[in-house]
């Protein structure tokens, strides 16, 4: 008889419900519509507002890690004064997530330090100066100056085997001196 109760209140709570259903109209929002929520920009606007801001052009490596990206976006990042001032570039792969690369550039003055439990092995440029690769928990990063400028070169660990400490120093060497309109 408890059952027979119990199955009866279930049935009354369950007709008094309305069903829910997921609407499938209801999809993430792409990378062309999240990333502009959060800041970035094409990479020339965000280039062109970051050497606006300190008055003096950079360059870009003319190399780019052996993986496909669909989508390339920068950001400005402006903060109060000019120590925490940087560039993002971001290339990401909507169809391969483990293809994420990131440039981050500062001025030198403001440089991020390598010298932490972190450091995983140093390198010589052509140039004869110093990059420290890093391997960090969910990204490599290499960290180099030149020109006026430190450079931050990040790839997700997941593409590791195809984007070695050796290919990102060949993309740092790739780095020419750049004369600047602003001297």
């Amino acid at each position: 008889m408890k059952s027979v109760v119990c199955l009866l209140i279930s049935l009354i709570l369950a007709s008094c419900v309305e069903p829910t259903y997921a609407n499938t109209k209801d999809e993430p929002p792409t990378f062309d519509e999240l990333y502009p929520e959060y800041g970035y920009t094409s990479v020339d606007e965000a280039i062109k507002e970051f050497e606006e801001h300190f008055k003096q052009d950079f360059k870009l490596p003319l190399r780019m890690p052996p993986l496909s990206f669909t989508h390339y976006f920068g950001k400005f990042k402006d903060l109060k004064g000019d120590i925490n001032d940087s560039l993002e570039l971001i290339f990401i792969s909507e169809e391969i997530p483990q293809n994420h690369y990131k440039i981050d550039v500062r001025p030198v003055e403001h440089k991020v330090s390598s010298k932490n439990r972190y450091t995983h092995k140093v390198f010589k440029l052509k140039d004869g100066s110093e990059a420290t690769y890093l391997e960090l928990r969910y990204f490599s990063v290499l960290l180099f100056d030149k020109n006026k400028w430190q450079y931050m070169l990040s790839i997700d660990n997941r593409a590791s085997d195809n984007v070695t400490p050796e290919t990102l120093i060949k993309i740092a060497n790739s780095l020419d001196k750049v004369n600047s309109k602003y001297e």
